[in-house]
Order: structure tokens, then C-alpha cells, then sequence
């Protein structure tokens, strides 16, 4: 496995692609049924938590430090100065359960994602919180939906998961129906 990355003990149905590169693989930390595809890049620089069931596409940028103000304000010292960088960008990364990000898609350091995200293809996520069953677009990605909307169409259509699988460990803390999408 590129980056090193080895399964966590006790940890069930973890999947990741032997062309996925995990930097600082002891900084992350995943739940069960973890599935990275194809081609991602996750900085562990700082700690990066998946919860369970979260999946992930292709060509994804997960990162938890950006230089990019650090070149330019230490100019040709960059590499002397190394262990002191002023301007550097770094935080932690925690992705919630049930959560699926899209390919192409970037996050920035210090971020949290919501349990039952969706984050669409080519979106870039800036640091910050972003609260449970949102969906994620854009660049810079916003808010633009909730995924219990989605949930709700499907579950008209096979109304046998409803109380079989779905959410069953969660109850319905923090989403009220009568508030519309756009506004989460």
C-alpha cells in the first residue's frame, strides 16, 4: 500500500487503492466499511478522522497544511526557515459517517464534515464546520441542499429500508423538515 497505510485492528471492510498516497499514515484514523478509491492524496500532517461507511472517488485532495503563504513570505529562506514557518496553514480533517465526496474533489485544512454528507465532483471545501446531511458544491463549495430531501424520494420508492437501514443509530437531532434546503 502506497503511504504505508495498514488496517486498523478490529476494523471491518476497510478498502483503500494501492494508488491512493496516505502522508503521515499514523495521523489517520478510520471507521468500518472505508472504501478510497483511485488516485487521492490525504495529508496527515495533522489528524485525519473518517467515521464509518465513508467513501471516497477519485483524484481527491484531503489536506491538513498549505504552504502556499509560507513561499511567499519567506521567499528563498523556505527551506532554511522549515521548522519555523510563518503563514503556514494547518488543521485537523474529520469527516463524519455515511459521508460520500466526490472525484476531483479538494479539502482544505481544518475542516469538519457532518455525518451523511454528499460533497459533488470538483468542489474545493474551505476550513470549516459543515453540519450533518449537507450537500456540498461548488468552488468554493456552499451549501446547497440536504441529503434527507434525496433520502425522502428514495424511500417513497423502497419504503422496506426505511426502519430496516436507514440511520437507524441516529435520530433526527438537528434537521428540521419545515426549515428548506437552501437554507442549511
Amino acid at each position: 500500500m502506497i503511504g504505508g497505510f495498514r488496517n486498523s485492528p478490529g476494523k471491518e471492510g476497510i478498502r483503500i487503492s494501492n494508488h491512493t498516497h496516505i502522508s503521515y499514515p499514523e495521523n489517520f484514523t478510520v471507521g468500518e466499511q472505508v472504501s478510497i478509491g483511485h488516485f487521492n492524496y490525504i495529508d496527515c500532517y495533522k489528524k485525519v478522522t473518517f467515521g464509518r461507511n465513508v467513501y471516497l472517488a477519485n483524484y481527491i485532495s484531503i489536506l491538513t497544511h498549505s504552504s502556499h503563504n509560507s513561499v511567499r513570505l519567506h521567499g528563498i529562506h523556505y527551506m532554511e526557515d522549515a521548522a519555523d514557518l510563518k503563514g503556514l496553514q494547518s488543521g485537523e480533517v474529520e469527516i463524519g459517517d455515511f459521508c460520500l465526496i466526490g472525484p476531483h474533489t479538494t479539502i482544505m485544512p481544518g475542516t469538519k464534515i457532518g455525518k451523511g454528507c454528499l460533497i459533488t465532483a470538483y468542489s474545493f471545501v474551505k476550513p470549516g464546520k459543515y453540519p450533518d446531511f449537507s450537500i456540498l458544491k461548488g468552488n468554493p463549495a456552499k451549501i446547497v441542499g440536504n441529503t434527507r430531501e434525496i433520502d425522502e424520494i428514495l424511500l417513497e420508492k423502497y419504503p422496506e429500508i426505511r426502519h430496516k437501514y436507514y440511520l437507524t443509530e441516529y435520530p433526527e437531532e438537528g434537521f428540521d423538515p419545515e426549515i428548506p434546503a437552501s437554507d442549511y
